[in-house]
């Protein structure tokens, strides 16, 4: 088993057979290839994106059929090759990929859901990437959560 000591969770312990790869990185870090999602019962749907190679790195993302049932994944052919996945059809979220829009979070505004360039891992390969959408049928700022069930902290 390998250790990873990280801020957010404390150590870790690993098998490189759950480390997801991402092997352009994501857009802004792209020497950020080796990711652990962390999924703590406390926090659902909340899933955890760990950088391997710094510890201190951790994105928030939630599933996006979480924030829009029905949402339509569209990935570029470059895209689905790249994490290995067939050209011939459109992958399926939850059978072929995990696909997860990274949360955004600002003291002047309500948390935000990037929908326009979801995380989208191939489950088999364990192989991802950021895809930005070729149409722009999405919000980078989708509302994680609908108006009235924000409320001030007090």
């Amino acid at each position: 088993m390998d250790r990873l000591t990280t801020k957010y969770f404390g150590e870790l312990e690993y098998n490189e057979s759950v480390v997801f790869h991402f092997p352009a990185g994501i857009p802004g870090f792209e020497d950020q290839d080796r990711f652990l999602f962390v999924d703590q019962a406390r926090n659902r749907p909340l899933v955890f994106m760990q950088s391997i190679k710094t510890p201190d790195l951790c994105f928030i993302a939630v599933p996006v059929f979480v924030v829009d049932p029905e949402y339509r994944l569209e990935v570029c052919p470059e895209d689905l090759a790249a994490i290995d996945l067939p050209l011939d059809h459109a992958p399926h979220i939850g059978q072929d990929v995990l696909c997860l829009g990274l949360v955004n979070v600002s003291k002047y505004a309500g948390p935000t859901v990037n929908l326009a360039a979801p995380i989208v891992v191939n489950l088999e390969a364990r192989k991802g990437l950021q895809a930005i959408r070729p149409t722009g049928d999405y919000s980078y700022e989708h509302p994680l959560l609908p108006n009235e069930e924000m409320a001030p902290c007090s």
